[in-house]
C-alpha cells in the first residue's frame, strides 16, 4: 500500500471544496447572468411596447394599430427567438396578433400606462412576457377604450447569452483554481523543508547523543513536535541516568557485604577450631543477609523511580488490613528484641493503591522503627481516617531525628548522626517516599510526645 502524500493529500483536501465551491458559483453566476439578461432583453421589449402604443388609436369608436417599422422588424428577427405580440381591448376582443397570449398574473396586473414583464409559457415555450395596459381615446366622440398590448420572447436568446457569460466565467475560475493548487503544491513542498532537514537531523544524530534538537529557524507549526521530540529525549535521558544511577548504587551497596563475605569465608577456611569458625560463620550470614536485602531494596527503588517506565496500576484496597498484617509479619522479630508493636484503628480505612506495594511501605517503616528504636521499645502502627483522608502512622519512643535531618533521611544511603553504628543500607525511608508518590500521598516526620518519631503517611480523599 503505498505511503500517503502530504502535498497530494493537501491538494485534494482543498480541491474537492474548490469543486464544491466552484458549482454553487456556477448556479449564482447563472443566476446572475439570466438576470443581467432578462435586463438587457426586457429593454427591448418595452421599446417594442412603446413603438406599438405610439401607433395605436381610437377612431369612430374603432382600435386602430399602425405597427411600426423596428417593431415589425424585431417581429421578423431570426435571432433564435421567436416574438409573440397582441394587441386586446379590456373586453377581450383581439385586434391584432396572437389571440391566445396568457395575461399577466393577477399579482402582476399592470396600472395604466404601466409596463410589467412577467414569466409565461405558451405553446409548449417559456416566454418572457411585456404588457402595457393602455386607456386610448377619441376627441370627437369623448369615447375611451382600454387596450393591451402584449410583447413576448421566448427565452432561447437569454439562455444562450447566460450560458455564454457562464462559460467564460467557469473557465476563468478553472483557470484561477489550477493556478491556486499548483501554488499550494509548491508552497507545502516549500514549507516541509524544515521537517525535511529536521528529518535529516534526527538521522544523523548519534545513538547516544542526549542534546535536546535546535529549534532555530523552524517554524511555528512545527514547534511542537519537536518540543514533543525533546520531551521524549529529556525522558529518554532521564531513563538512562535512572538505570546507570541503580548500577552505581548496586555497586556501592554490594561492594561492601561482598568483601566481608570473602574475607570472612576466607578466615572461616584458616580456622581450625569449631567455635572461632562458627563465629566467622556468623557474621558471614549476617553479611549475605544484609547484601540480600539491599539488592532487594535496590531493585524497589529502580521499579519506582518516576522515569523507570513502570506503569502501577492502583485499585481500591483497605488499608487496615494490609497494615494489621504487615504489623503480625513484624511481630517475632520485634519480640526477639523485647519491643512492645502494637497495631491501632478506629475505622475501616479504604485507599486506591497497589497491596504489594503499601505492604513494603508500611514493613519498611516498621522496620526502621524497630532498627532505631532501640531493644526495649515501643512501636504503634495506627490507621485512620483524618480531614484530610486516610492516615497511616508509625509512632516509636526512640530517639527520633533531629529537625535538621528530617528532609535529609529520604536521601539514598543516607544515615543520621544518631545511627552511625545501626546496621542498615540507608534506603527504607527513601523507597517510602517512592511508594508514598506513586499513591499521591505526603509523608511527613514528628516528633512524637514525651520524645520518639511519628511517620505519618497522607493520602489524598477519594
Amino acid at each position: 500500500m503505498p505511503k500517503p502524500n502530504l502535498r497530494r493529500q493537501v491538494s485534494l483536501w482543498l480541491l474537492l471544496p474548490l469543486v464544491a465551491l466552484l458549482a454553487l458559483d456556477s448556479w449564482l453566476t447563472y443566476q446572475r447572468a439570466m438576470n443581467a439578461a432578462h435586463v438587457a432583453f426586457d429593454r427591448s421589449l418595452a421599446f417594442s411596447l412603446k413603438s406599438i402604443r405610439e401607433g395605436t388609436r381610437l377612431s369612430d369608436g374603432q382600435v386602430e394599430v399602425d405597427l411600426p417599422y423596428l417593431a415589425l422588424e424585431m417581429f421578423e428577427s431570426d435571432a433564435g427567438g421567436k416574438i409573440y405580440y397582441l394587441i386586446r381591448e379590456d373586453s377581450g376582443r383581439a385586434v391584432t396578433g396572437y389571440a391566445d397570449l396568457p395575461l399577466p398574473p393577477k399579482r402582476a396586473m399592470p396600472e395604466p400606462y404601466q409596463t410589467r414583464f412577467y414569466d409565461a409559457t405558451y405553446r409548449g415555450e417559456q416566454l418572457r412576457m411585456g404588457a402595457l395596459r393602455l386607456p386610448v381615446h377619441d376627441v370627437p366622440t369623448a369615447q375611451t377604450r382600454v387596450v393591451w398590448i402584449m410583447v413576448g420572447e421566448t427565452i432561447e436568446p437569454r439562455q444562450a447569452l447566460a450560458r455564454e457569460i457562464l462559460i467564460g466565467s467557469l473557465t476563468q475560475e478553472a483557470l484561477l483554481i489550477v493556478l491556486a493548487l499548483g501554488i499550494v503544491w509548491l508552497g507545502v513542498g516549500r514549507g516541509l523543508r524544515p521537517l525535511n532537514r529536521l528529518s535529516a537531523t534526527v538521522a544523523a544524530r548519534a545513538d547516544d547523543d542526549p542534546a535536546p534538537l535546535d529549534q532555530t529557524g523552524l517554524p511555528s507549526e512545527v514547534e511542537p513536535l519537536v518540543d514533543s521530540i525533546n520531551q521524549y529525549i529529556g525522558r529518554l535521558r532521564r531513563m538512562q541516568e535512572s538505570r546507570r544511577r541503580f548500577f552505581t548504587d548496586a555497586a556501592h551497596q554490594l561492594k561492601t557485604p561482598l568483601a566481608v563475605i570473602q574475607a570472612e569465608s576466607e578466615l572461616a577456611l584458616r580456622e581450625a577450631r569449631e567455635e572461632r569458625a562458627r563465629t566467622h560463620l556468623k557474621r558471614l550470614n549476617g553479611a549475605v543477609r544484609q547484601a540480600g536485602k539491599g539488592v532487594q531494596q535496590l531493585l524497589s527503588l529502580a521499579r519506582l523511580d518516576a522515569d523507570s517506565g513502570h506503569l502501577v496500576k492502583l485499585a481500591p484496597l483497605s488499608l487496615d488490613k494490609v497494615a494489621r498484617s504487615v504489623t503480625l509479619d513484624w511481630s517475632p522479630v520485634a519480640r526477639a528484641r523485647n519491643i512492645d508493636l502494637g497495631f491501632e484503628q478506629e475505622e475501616k480505612v479504604d485507599v486506591t493503591g497497589q497491596r504489594d506495594l503499601l505492604a513494603e511501605l508500611c514493613g519498611n517503616l516498621i522496620d526502621n522503627a524497630i532498627r532505631y528504636a532501640g531493644d526495649g521499645s515501643v512501636i504503634t502502627v495506627r490507621v485512620t481516617r483524618a480531614a484530610e483522608g486516610p492516615l497511616l502512622q508509625v509512632i516509636d519512643n526512640g530517639p527520633g531525628i533531629a529537625p535538621q535531618e528530617r528532609d535529609a533521611v529520604f536521601e539514598r544511603f543516607y544515615r543520621s548522626s544518631a545511627t552511625q553504628n545501626v546496621e542498615g543500607s540507608g534506603l527504607g525511608l527513601s523507597i517510602v517516599r517512592e511508594i508514598a508518590r506513586v499513591h499521591h500521598a505526603r509523608i511527613s516526620l514528628d516528633e512524637a510526645p514525651g520524645g520518639g518519631l511519628i511517620v505519618s503517611v497522607q493520602f489524598a480523599k477519594d
